[in-house]
């Protein structure tokens, strides 16, 4: 089983559709069975009393637009157990990334990576909260997967697709 961790600052635009995407995939290549995939959020912002907020409407419209559902998901903390449980957790930008070094003491296993990382144009991508622009963060993010699935079936040394990404 391979262990994806997705995390963004508040868990409700760029990780969740992230993870559903990447569910999505996965499903569709008939390979879902070899995956455990789960996004977080770095900061409490949308999480209050310990209830998280659901995906924010227009990511879940841009979901919705593209076959996917993300219904029933609010967002979720990262917590320190997380390092252990995942092997690969990708954050949307450097934020995100010097968070989950300090909230993880480090990365001593070599866990953690940017969703750009697995394409050709590294960087981040972009926030839609602030950009509004979630077509642009769908097409980084349907990228990153492709690229994160090809990074994974290399380094995994399994053949588990049948077909080009």
């Amino acid at each position: 089983m391979i262990n994806v961790l997705f995390v963004c600052w508040g868990n409700i635009c760029r990780s969740p559709m992230a993870e559903f995407m990447m569910k999505d995939r996965v499903r569709r290549l008939g390979i879902e069975e070899k995956f455990h995939i789960e996004s977080r959020a770095m900061h409490t912002d949308e999480i209050w009393n310990g209830k998280g907020n659901p995906v924010y409407p227009p990511a879940k419209k841009k979901l919705a637009e593209h076959g996917i559902s993300c219904e029933g998901k609010t967002a979720q903390l990262i917590s320190r157990a997380d390092y252990d449980t995942f092997d690969y957790l990708i954050g949307m930008d450097a934020g995100n990334m010097s968070d989950m070094r300090r909230a993880f003491g480090g990365d001593p296993q070599g866990k953690l990576s940017l969703m750009m990382d697995y394409t050709d144009r590294p960087g981040e991508v972009a926030d839609p909260w602030y950009t509004r622009d979630f077509e642009a963060t769908y097409r980084d993010l349907d990228e990153g997967i492709d690229g994160l699935l090809s990074y994974i079936e290399e380094t995994e040394h399994e053949s588990f697709f049948d077909r080009q990404m």
